[in-house]
C-alpha cells in the first residue's frame, strides 16, 4: 500500500488497487484495531477519489457529438 501517495493526485488504476489491498485487508481482520481505523479512512478517501474520477470520466463521454452517421465528431458543453 502506498501511503505516501497523496490519493488526489493517484490515478483511477492505482487508487482502485489500492482500495482493494484496504477492502482486503480490513475483510480479513488481521490488523489492529488502530490500523483498521487508519485503513478505513484510507479507503474512504480512495473510495471518494474513484468516484470523482468515474463522475469526470462519465461527464466527457456525455460530451461526445456524433455525425448522422454515429461517428465521433468532437465535443459540445454538456449542458448544451
Amino acid at each position: 500500500m502506498s501511503d505516501a501517495t497523496p490519493v488526489n493526485e493517484m490515478s483511477f488504476e492505482a487508487a482502485i488497487k489500492e482500495l482493494e489491498q484496504v477492502v482486503g485487508k480490513l475483510e480479513r481482520g488481521d490488523v489492529a484495531l488502530d490500523q483498521s481505523i487508519a485503513l478505513y479512512q484510507r479507503g474512504a478517501e480512495l473510495k471518494a477519489r474513484c468516484e470523482a474520477q468515474l463522475a469526470e470520466a462519465e461527464e466527457k463521454v456525455a460530451k461526445i457529438t456524433q455525425t448522422p452517421d454515429g461517428q465521433a465528431q468532437g465535443t459540445a458543453p454538456l449542458d448544451g
